[in-house]
């Protein structure tokens, strides 16, 4: 696997990563029909491909609740177990079934903070190839404004090859 970056780099060449990783990702994956298999697998090369990142993992739609997250693979410290939708930026993800980037997370109306340093987050909705919701996955980061349009994009296309589509 390619080495994590140490400094906050260019659009560029961030893109140029996460083209990389997607192909490196998919080629893990390939064959591999396990959900809870491909959430690990991509939480793990994705957080230890980017320096930015801080916590990197899925809350899954609770099929018994069906408007509420429940806690899925993640990387980095102890997460929330349940999220309603609607709540947060995982669950105004969720709800809106729309990308969040947050520059501020204590900005955000309704923030939840499950680990203090966080200080901003991307949470993009994944949806099976039928197009329902499956999960979100979030992203956070302990620097402000860490995430930008290239790393939106980048995420979006990783978790539409791997997962479904895009809404």
């Amino acid at each position: 696997m390619a080495e994590a970056f140490n400094e906050i780099v260019l659009p560029a060449e961030k893109a140029r990563r996460y083209a990389a990783v997607a192909e490196e990702i998919a080629a893990v994956l390939e064959g591999e029909p396990n959900l809870v298999a491909r959430m690990a697998t991509v939480s793990s090369m994705l957080a230890s491909s980017f320096d930015h990142y801080f916590w990197t993992g899925f809350y899954i739609v609770d099929p018994a609740k069906g408007d509420e997250l429940v806690v899925g693979p993640y990387q980095g410290t102890l997460g929330c177990m349940r999220i309603a939708f609607g709540r947060g930026v995982c669950g105004t993800a969720a709800a809106t079934r729309q990308t969040q980037l947050v520059e501020d997370v204590h900005a955000f109306p309704g923030h939840i903070a499950c680990d203090g340093r966080s200080a901003s987050e991307i949470v993009v909705p994944v949806f099976d190839p039928e197009g329902g919701l499956l999960a979100v996955f979030d992203v956070d980061s302990d620097r402000p404004a860490a995430f930008d349009v290239t790393d939106q994009q980048g995420l979006e296309r990783i978790l539409a090859q791997t997962f479904g589509r895009r809404a």
